[in-house]
């Protein structure tokens, strides 16, 4: 490791690690990640490697590789190797384990309304080809981790009084839209108490927030590799005093190229996959199959699963951003200092930079209602923080925004809403060089902002000017959209 990939302090000074470009500020790493030089070295060299001896490469040093990445991430969430595969992303996870089930006339999936557009629709695409059906739970932020829970509960009661088998719960462990913490230790273990399946989509968790799997116990869940964690190095018993969220701290993103994600599966549950997507060599037959087929992976004498087997090869595709968790679990601990130092860092930039941009809108951070003095947020327990834009939603009886006390609130009218978020963000683009995501929820605008550690507080300063300079636009028509639409 050369002088320069030595500590590092977090801020300016880390951006010399990372390939953003000088002129753009990255204050949306929830969305896509990045990731640091070292790292693109890794891919490139196994990219180069699979181009100079392709067969060589694919059928023998990539499996090795990858079991090696697989070993890794085993050991990062304390469970066994061979219950963890790669795939290439969430919502490929996520299809993987919806599309293997079989569903019976009656079966019901539950999900939240916050659930990821991609999921939705995944649950959606699926009930207009099998007998199941989706059930959403229904609520608006800010709510309670309690109140989300008794909801989950009452509409698992209900649908069971109507005779319905409630198969399969589906929840995030970080919201996307808005950016906060889901109660999802407490919904897998109302899922077991109800009999039913869990399948959780961390996507954002891994890396905002500490997860011992083992200890959660879900039937399913998947991860992007670019939000993976590791576990601190034990040291020898060394008493500290503990906060009493220490075992649920967040922790940060892995920094590994996109395109790599992990499904964990329990082995009480692998006999219920069956197929990969799409389905390849690996695909382990049915006892109605027929006797011809048969998965041509597998050996006698091989150590590994059919499970495990059945991921290990799905396509002639580029796997080397699995590959590359090593290089980035290297850096973190070397350049960065450990879990530990990111995770303080970061939780309170995130805290900062979320009460300094709602105070420079005179609104507020996303949090519990009537969260008392001195009491923590859990939904703000992550490296994300949504801010309410002072521009309300005309819901049809006048009353928009008359709950918020803004002598500064704009009103805008439902079929403007597309066209506000979507200048604003493209003026963030083009005219400042950074990007909040804006988006509605419920009766409001919010934005939502991503702590990271090339970031520092003047990001925060300097953003919350510009949003506040581009919502006073939008609230005196100043905005340059081509086919304007009334406010």
């Amino acid at each position: 490791m050369s002088s320069s990939d030595q500590l590092t302090p977090f801020g300016r000074p880390m951006l010399k690690h990372f390939l953003l470009d000088p002129k753009y500020k990255n204050l949306n790493h929830g969305s896509f990640g990045t990731y640091p030089i070292q790292v693109r070295e890794a891919l490139h060299k196994f990219q180069h490697d699979a181009e100079a001896r392709p067969d060589a490469f694919i059928r023998w040093e990539q499996p090795r590789a990858l079991d090696e990445a697989r070993v890794a991430v085993s050991k990062v969430l304390g469970v066994p190797t061979n219950e963890c595969v790669f795939v290439k992303n969430a919502t490929t996870g996520v299809n993987t384990v919806l599309r293997n089930l079989v569903f019976n006339e009656g079966d019901v999936i539950v999900y939240f309304a916050t659930i990821y557009g991609a999921v939705e629709k995944t649950i959606i695409s699926i009930s207009e080809s099998t007998p199941v059906r989706g059930l959403k739970v229904e609520y608006q932020f800010p709510i309670s981790h309690e109140e989300l829970v008794k909801r989950f509960r009452d509409v698992v009661a209900g649908a069971k009084q109507k005779g319905l088998n409630v198969r399969l719960a589906v929840f995030d462990t970080i919201v996307s839209m808005p950016g906060v913490r889901f109660p999802f230790e407490k919904l897998v273990e109302a899922c077991r108490e109800e009999g039913i399946l869990s399948l959780i989509d961390g996507a954002h968790g891994i890396g905002q927030i500490q997860l011992n799997l083992a200890q959660v116990n879900p039937d399913f869940f998947v991860f992007s590799t670019s939000h993976l964690i590791y576990p601190k190095k034990k040291k020898k018993k060394k008493k500290k005093k503990k906060k009493d969220y220490a075992d649920n701290r967040p922790y940060r993103w892995l920094y590994t190229p996109r395109g790599c994600a992990v499904l964990y599966v329990p082995v009480r549950n692998q006999h219920l996959l069956r197929t990969t997507l799409p389905t390849s060599w690996g695909f382990i037959p049915g006892p109605n199959s027929p006797s011809t087929v048969r998965s041509v992976l597998p050996a006698p004498d091989s150590p590994k699963s059919a499970f495990e087997l059945l991921f290990q090869f799905v396509a002639s595709t580029d796997d080397s951003p699995y590959l590359c968790t090593p290089t980035a679990v290297k850096f973190r601990e070397e350049v960065c200092g450990g879990e530990e130092r990111i995770y303080t860092y970061l939780e309170e930039l995130a805290y900062e930079a979320g009460d300094i941009i709602a105070a420079a809108l005179g609104t507020e951070v996303l949090q519990e209602p009537d969260l008392q003095p001195g009491q923590v947020s859990q939904i703000r327990r992550c490296a994300m923080a949504t801010i309410r834009l002072p521009l309300a939603i005309d819901n049809g009886n006048g009353k928009a925004g008359a709950d918020k006390n803004l002598s500064s609130l704009t009103t805008l009218s439902p079929a403007a809403v597309p066209d506000v978020i979507d200048w604003m963000q493209k003026t963030m683009v083009d005219e400042y060089g950074t990007i909040t995501p804006v988006f509605q929820h419920g009766d409001w605008l919010w934005t939502r902002i991503s702590a990271q550690i090339y970031l520092e507080k003047s990001d925060f300063e300097w953003v919350a000017g510009v949003v506040k300079e581009l919502c006073e636009k939008v609230a005196k028509g100043q905005m340059d959209i081509k086919a304007k639409t009334k406010l």
